[in-house]
């Protein structure tokens, strides 16, 4: 997926929401639960509580982008933190997006594995 616009960051809110939400719901809980402001040119991941849908909240500066990706099979892989937030690179967010596990795409082998 290509993203339409280049956003400086995208944040996954880790805690699942409620994806009846639309933008307005979305953009206060980024507002409330986030402590971020929705139209600061980053993006905004959420997903269900089942993992399997995870919705992309993104202003752009004369409107609001609000897109939904589903998963037949499976569930997107998602950080689990004490944090609220976690924040993505656009190639970690590509491998997620795509429903494989990003966590494992940047991972550096351990000095310490032995043949």
């Amino acid at each position: 997926m290509k993203f339409p616009l280049s956003p400086a960051q995208i944040y996954l809110a880790v805690e699942p929401v409620d994806m009846r939400l639309g933008a307005d719901g979305l953009s206060l809980h980024v507002q409330q639960s986030l402590g971020k402001a929705p139209c600061d040119g980053n993006a905004y991941a959420f997903r269900n509580k089942n993992g399997n849908r995870i919705k992309l909240l993104i202003w752009d500066g004369t409107g609001v982008w609000l897109c939904v990706r589903r998963l037949h099979q499976g569930r997107f892989i998602w950080p689990t933190s004490q944090d609220k937030v976690f924040i993505l690179n656009e190639a970690d967010w590509h491998w997620l997006t795509s429903g494989i596990d990003w966590r494992r795409m940047s991972a550096q082998p351990s000095a310490f594995w032995l043949v």
